[in-house]
């Protein structure tokens, strides 16, 4: 027997053993293939797995597994990303990093006809993300082609829908606004998976063939509402100066109609009183009167006063102007009294 912890081994059998190079290359072969299912979505996509094609599910974002090719294949469209589209015209790139880019027209699409029958021309810019990825890749083919035709008909039905004045100065962001809506409606409809974000317009000008008589009209129109703002500007400075002296003079004359009538009341009421006590003394409220009047003529300084005695008056002569006697008043007035 042989001893514990001896192990006899055959090393002729090992040695003479060879394992067959095509299973190594095939074991090899279909650990790579299974390795090449791993896939990771980045932050800023989702990942569509189709299997033989068709749509199997949706992964967020990280690292999965899928099954490898042609078992499984997966897409990851980029939902975050703005997307834009260029309507009559086309970035031909930059001369340098800090000058603006270049465009160049592309006047079969930009040129357009307005409610009013007349042609413009209108440039614009759509931007878009991916709202519905599955929506995004299997709805709609050539995606970005179908989202310029959509921005380019619904450009041409609200500018058909306006007049050239209002598309040319003031209603430009209701244009861009109204067109948006139009196109998230119909690829709504479409069920493309795509949410319009803006609809910009970049130049929106006539024809050059009548753009110098479009900015004489232009200038025209300035020129006028010029005129009525410095006419409106005029009357809102005078009408409240005009508003404010009528409202004086109301006033004034209303002040002054109480005034008048309160002095004539308490004229009236001096009146029935003093008739009233007339009435009960005539002698003494005669008396009474002729002293107050006498002491309102004495006490003025500004009336030229003549006090003449008795003898002096009985010598007067009927209506005698007594001016010139005004020097000697105050010595005809030492020997007697009124």
């Amino acid at each position: 027997m042989p001893n514990i912890g001896e192990v006899n081994v055959d090393w002729d059998r090992f040695r003479n053993f060879r394992f067959p190079a095509w299973k190594i290359v095939f074991g090899v072969a279909a650990l790579l293939w299974l390795a090449s299912g791993i896939y990771i979505v980045g932050p800023d996509e989702v990942g569509v797995v189709q299997r033989f094609g068709a749509f199997d599910r949706q992964t967020e974002p990280g690292p999965h597994y899928r099954w490898p090719f042609p078992v499984e294949s997966v897409q990851t469209p980029k939902v975050t990303q703005i997307r834009r589209v260029e309507v009559g015209l086309r970035t031909v790139g930059r001369r340098a990093a800090s000058s603006p880019s270049q465009f160049q027209d592309v006047p079969q699409e930009s040129l357009m006809l307005t409610g009013d029958e007349n042609i413009v021309d209108v440039q614009f810019i759509v931007q878009y993300l991916i709202s519905d990825a599955r929506a995004f890749l299997f709805n709609v083919k050539d995606q970005h082609e179908t989202v310029k035709s959509v921005a380019e008909a619904a450009m041409r039905e609200v500018i058909g829908r306006n007049r050239i004045d209002a598309v040319l100065t003031s209603d430009k962001l209701a244009v861009q606004n109204e067109a948006r809506d139009q196109m998230q409606e119909v690829l709504d409809r479409y069920g493309s998976g795509v949410r319009v974000v803006a609809v910009q317009l970049q130049n929106v000008h006539p024809p050059k063939e009548v753009i110098d008589a479009f900015k004489d009209v232009a200038s025209a129109r300035e020129d006028k509402s010029r005129f009525i703002n410095e006419a409106d500007a005029y009357r809102n400075d005078l009408l409240p100066k005009a508003r404010g002296q009528a409202a004086a003079l109301l006033n004034q004359a209303e002040a002054y109609k109480q005034t008048q009538i309160k002095r004539a009341e308490g004229e009236a009421a001096r009146f029935v009183s003093v008739l009233k006590e007339y009435e009960k003394a005539k002698d003494v409220t005669r008396k009474r009167m002729y002293l107050e009047t006498m002491e309102k003529i004495l006490s003025n300084p500004e009336m030229e006063k003549i006090i003449m005695s008795d003898e002096a008056l009985r010598g007067a002569v009927p209506y005698l102007p007594l001016s010139p006697l005004g020097g000697r008043s105050a010595a005809a007035g030492k020997g007697g009294t009124n």
